[in-house]
């Protein structure tokens, strides 16, 4: 099954959000505005602006600390007045537990370079997905999106 199957709104409602970023390779990030990583938004806006073939897509999330509690408007707001961010933001969703949205039941058993598969650890983990809607690699929440490693996946992935 491929991640650009299953539903998941955008943050303005729009239906679909993934599938139409079908046949693109994608960076998909569980993001928050109020976490110790969320300067993350600033590489994520730089990797989205060196590789325009590639679609970051993030996932806001308010499972980890409280770190996601705006409104979609608030959520919009904050990442594009304090980063910039310009690339497509989905529905806020539950990444574990009961409430996991089926977009993260399709992506947690990819392994990350440590080996980890299952729950999602804290905000700004990463999923790399090929064009195809694959899960390719995955990446831990301290790993910055310019990492040499994920440069490297994402390049990978682009000269496929």
């Amino acid at each position: 099954m491929s991640v650009y199957d299953i539903g998941i709104s955008s943050l303005a409602g729009d239906a679909d959000e993934l599938g139409r970023h079908r046949g693109r390779p994608a960076l998909i990030v569980n993001v928050a505005s109020q976490c110790g990583l969320t300067p993350q938004y600033a590489g994520l806006v730089r990797l989205a602006e060196r590789y325009p073939e590639l679609t970051i897509v993030g996932v806001p999330c308010n499972q980890f600390g409280g770190q996601e509690p705006g409104s979609p408007a608030e959520i919009a707001e904050f990442g594009s007045s304090n980063y910039g961010v310009t690339f497509p933001l989905t529905e806020k969703v539950e990444v574990n537990g009961a409430g996991r949205h089926p977009l993260y039941g399709a992506l947690v058993d990819t392994p990350d370079a440590e080996g980890h598969t299952g729950d999602i650890r804290w905000n700004f983990e990463k999923f790399l997905v090929d064009g195809d809607g694959k899960v390719v690699a995955r990446f831990a929440p301290p790993v910055e999106p310019e990492d040499p490693q994920v440069v490297a996946a994402i390049e990978r992935v682009l000269a496929d």
